[in-house]
């Protein structure tokens, strides 16, 4: 798979690579006609949340500025990548391998000492694994996916992390939404452009 670079400018200039989407559709169809069960590579494009987040987070440091960070599902990992530089650590987390080697690269790219990336599946997670704030972008999409989930951010809940979620104001997600509202303490709306397009992002601020 070939990459670009992309330079990410909020508040700050950040040159991260990656996937070429000419590069990710030619793969894909390649893959697809030996094995039709190949999953479409979803991780590797910078989606709306993925970008809400970042900003959040450079509007509102507080949440992770000197503190322990996980991101669970992260995809490419812009927002980790984009708090890298006033965290005491952060692991950077996806199930999927393509996407774990690739925030590797950028780990290395960066030259980041405080960084490790590492191949987490949210329904087999480690006990050992904690943090002092969570980050989750878009991870509410699959219902089936849903106990699984819920069953995790509990227990980091429950271990007196704080969670944070950015999700797309989609009708498939709502109930997610629903089950985890006890434990929301703060809410925002971020708008992102997409293809010319204002998307509204929610930004929940979880805790115990």
């Amino acid at each position: 798979m070939e990459y670009a670079t992309c330079i990410y400018h909020y508040q700050k200039k950040l040159s991260i690579l990656i996937p070429d989407p000419t590069s990710i559709k030619s793969t894909y169809e390649e893959l697809v006609q030996k094995d039709t069960n190949i999953p479409f590579p979803f991780w590797a494009k910078l989606w709306p949340s993925s970008l809400a987040l970042t900003a959040f987070l450079q509007d509102q440091p507080k949440w992770v500025a000197n503190k322990k960070v996980l991101e669970i599902g992260a995809g490419i990992g812009l927002p980790s990548f984009s708090i890298s530089g006033i965290v005491s650590e952060v692991l950077i987390s996806d199930y999927a391998k393509d996407a774990v080697e690739l925030i590797t690269k950028n780990i290395n790219v960066l030259k980041l000492n405080n960084a490790r990336a590492m191949m987490l599946d949210w329904n087999q997670f480690p006990d050992n694994i904690c943090a002092d704030t969570i980050l989750l972008s878009d991870i509410n999409y699959a219902p089936d996916q849903f106990e699984p989930l819920l069953k995790l951010l509990k227990r980091f809940l429950n271990e007196k992390s704080t969670l944070i979620l950015a999700t797309p104001q989609r009708i498939m997600a709502a109930p997610f939404v629903e089950q985890i509202q006890s434990y929301v303490k703060e809410t925002y709306i971020q708008s992102i452009i997409e293809n010319e397009q204002s998307i509204d992002i929610t930004l929940l601020v979880l805790k115990s």
